[in-house]
C-alpha cells in the first residue's frame, strides 16, 4: 500500500466520524468524476495512466451507483459494505501505477492523492448515522412483513 494510504488511515482512523452518508455520496461522485477528468488529461502523454484513471473512475462510479447510500440508484450493495469495499478500492488505486508500469512518471502522484483520499473519506464516515439507520430499519421492517 503507498505511503499516502497509511498516512491517512492512520490519521482518519481515530478522528470522529463527520461524513454523513451523504457527504460520503458526494466524495464519491468527486472522486469518480476526478478520475474520469484525469483520464481525459492524461490521455495525450501517458496512456497507460490514463487507462488506469478510467479503470479506477468506472469502478468507483459503479460502487456508487450499486450502494444504498443517498445518490445510490439501488441496493445491492450496503453502506456498511461499501465503506469496507472503500479501503480496499484504495489499495488498487494505489497500486494503479505499478500495475499498469507509470509507477515511474509524475501522475502516479495524482493516484497516490486519490488512495489517501479515498481511505480518509471511508474512516471519516459515520455509520451510525440517523439518516442511514433510518433505512435500515425500514429495509428490516420490509423483510419482517414480507
Amino acid at each position: 500500500m503507498a505511503v499516502s494510504n497509511k498516512v491517512a488511515g492512520a490519521v482518519t482512523k481515530r478522528l470522529p466520524k463527520v461524513l454523513s452518508p451523504k457527504a460520503h455520496a458526494i466524495a464519491d461522485y468527486i472522486t469518480a468524476g476526478a478520475f474520469l477528468l484525469a483520464a481525459s488529461l492524461f490521455w495525450r502523454r501517458n496512456k497507460r495512466a490514463a487507462l488506469g484513471a478510467l479503470v479506477c473512475g468506472g469502478s468507483d462510479l459503479i460502487l456508487s451507483l450499486l450502494t444504498d447510500y443517498p445518490g445510490g440508484i439501488t441496493d445491492v450493495i450496503s453502506f456498511p459494505t461499501h465503506c469496507k469495499i472503500d479501503v480496499g478500492f484504495a489499495a488498487m488505486v494505489a497500486e494503479m501505477p505499478r500495475f499498469m508500469k507509470f509507477e515511474n512518471d509524475k501522475e502516479k502522484k495524482f493516484f497516490s492523492l486519490q488512495g489517501g483520499m479515498i481511505i480518509g473519506a471511508a474512516n471519516l464516515t459515520d455509520l451510525d448515522h440517523p439518516v442511514y439507520r433510518w433505512q435500515e430499519r425500514l429495509e428490516h421492517e420490509r423483510e419482517r412483513v414480507a
